[in-house]
């Protein structure tokens, strides 16, 4: 189990590291992300799934971007079992299904596919295309899609070369403030 201070630690080791063919750093999307969810009053959990959403690019180096050589990296479950016991399924849920949620939106709202950048349109159709409308509906009822679909969303928009954000410090006072007590 990763502890808040190892967190820290992967985002200052890799945090530079160029975003899956986006003009931001991994840093820089996380840091984009968790501001969205701030902006929206999203309370701490969900500023911090926001923040950890793809912290398992940071566990998992398959390069730059792996979509281009046809491999989906299936980030969204990588960090899953470095963050269980730190916290709860609030946070990880969220983190877990925000790839599907990709799925659901371009299933629901098609003006919500072209909308995407075209690594995550290559990223779509490796991780399973759209879903079909029954899966879409079975996605939508599972506990914590919909906090996954407003990550989602602020996730795609976590992507401006230009955007001045708080620092991960601020960002970590939300992840200690939803840290299960007994295991920070």
């Amino acid at each position: 189990m990763l502890t808040l201070t190892d967190i820290e630690y992967l985002f200052a080791k890799n945090g530079d590291e160029q975003y899956s063919g986006e003009p931001v750093t991994q840093l820089e999307h996380a840091l984009q992300t968790a501001y969205f969810a701030e902006r929206d009053g999203a309370d701490d959990e969900l500023i911090t799934a926001a923040l950890l959403h793809d912290l398992g690019h940071l566990l998992h180096d398959l390069g730059e971007t792996p979509s281009l050589s046809g491999v989906d990296d299936v980030h969204q479950y990588r960090s899953l079992p470095f963050l269980r016991g730190l916290f709860s399924d609030e946070v990880l849920n969220a983190i877990k299904f925000h790839v599907d949620a990709k799925r659901y939106l371009c299933a629901v709202q098609p003006e919500y596919h072209l909308r995407l950048s075209e690594d995550s349109k290559r990223s779509l159709v490796l991780q399973g295309g759209l879903f079909a409308e029954a899966a879409a509906a079975e996605f939508i009822r599972q506990r914590g899609a919909e906090r996954a679909v407003r990550l989602r969303l602020w996730d795609d928009a976590a992507k401006d070369a230009h955007l001045e954000t708080p620092s991960l410090g601020h960002f970590m006072q939300s992840a200690s403030r939803c840290a299960l007590k007994a295991q920070t």
